[in-house]
């Protein structure tokens, strides 16, 4: 037998060898094709709660992608060429709708792929005013302005945002429709029960008025009868407080109406908090979760704002 011979007749009974593993038991290495299944549906998104929403669904059978940096406001974020073309190639683009993704317009989508979650209750978008714009209560007064993009702060509209997103799957993975279903009624509990807490935490203390640095809850002081005066103040840029004048703004807001919490995005700088002390106003952190937070997700954001809110409300 020379080397060469006998080297091929042991590779022969080596992966006949281990065909016969396969077969006794192991998992088979099919590719999904072979076997009828379709690959991972390939998702990109423009917000941080549509990833948690469409993780949450689609499970393993979905590659979810939100590739904007983190510290970045997504509302104010505009993809480079390469990402854009990473949004051209999915099989899905989910879209917060209400005018969130700006840039969205500027780039070629095809149109195909894009699937508007706030679609479904398009008349029940806000507007908030280009100043200082109040909201209150289950109408939610408020001026034609600036469209209100952050829907998902009204949990009934995050879970149909999501039940959009379910939709969607299945409709593009039909086979799958029942596992979507299951995850997705899973999700649905989660976020209703934010939604209980928090109308629990304001419960016989919706006629207190609040404030907050900008116009971030629209949504949610419709849904639990809030009553909110927001200033023009950007958390995300500091210099803001000078060039709009925000504590002119704040005193203007006191003088009509006495508040003694300010909603914030997160928490302001100490010298920020003292001052905002001395006008008898303290601060209630109650973060939107619209980019990627740092420690966490979607659900824990949520329950901290819920905690921070009855918070404040109890010491009044």
């Amino acid at each position: 037998m020379n080397w060469k011979s006998g080297s091929v007749r042991n590779l022969h009974s080596i992966l006949i060898l281990a065909g016969l593993a396969t077969g006794c038991g192991g998992p088979s290495e099919e590719p999904r094709e072979a076997t009828g299944m379709k690959t991972e549906l390939n998702v990109y998104v423009a917000s941080y709660p549509l990833q948690y929403f469409a993780e949450r669904i689609g499970g393993e059978r979905v590659d979810v992608r939100f590739p904007a940096p983190a510290g970045v406001y997504p509302a104010d974020w505009s993809p480079d060429a390469e990402t854009v073309a990473g949004y051209q190639s999915a099989d899905l683009i989910l879209l917060n709708g209400a005018e969130y993704e700006k840039w969205v317009s500027k780039v070629s989508l095809s149109q195909s792929k894009l699937v508007d979650t706030s679609a479904g209750f398009a008349d029940r978008i806000l507007h908030v005013e280009n100043a200082v714009t109040h909201s209150h209560g289950p109408e939610g007064e408020h001026s034609h302005g600036e469209t209100a993009s952050l829907t998902w702060l009204d949990m009934t509209l995050a879970v149909q945002q999501a039940r959009a997103i379910r939709d969607a799957f299945a409709k593009a993975r039909a086979e799958s429709e029942d596992y979507f279903q299951g995850r997705f009624e899973s999700l649905e509990h989660d976020i209703m029960d934010i939604d209980t807490a928090l109308t629990e935490r304001v419960a016989g203390k919706t006629d207190r008025r609040l404030l907050a640095a900008y116009p971030l809850y629209p949504y949610l002081a419709r849904r639990y009868q809030l009553d909110i005066d927001s200033l023009r103040y950007d958390p995300m840029r500091p210099a803001d407080m000078t060039a709009n004048d925000f504590w002119h703004d704040l005193e203007h807001a006191l003088e009509e109406h006495k508040a003694h919490w300010m909603f914030w995005e997160r928490e302001p700088s100490a010298e920020t908090a003292e001052k905002l002390k001395g006008y008898g106003v303290g601060i209630v952190v109650f973060d939107p979760c619209g980019g990627r937070p740092s420690a966490g997700d979607f659900l824990t954001v949520m329950k901290g704002n819920v905690e921070n809110l009855g918070k404040a409300f109890a010491q009044d």
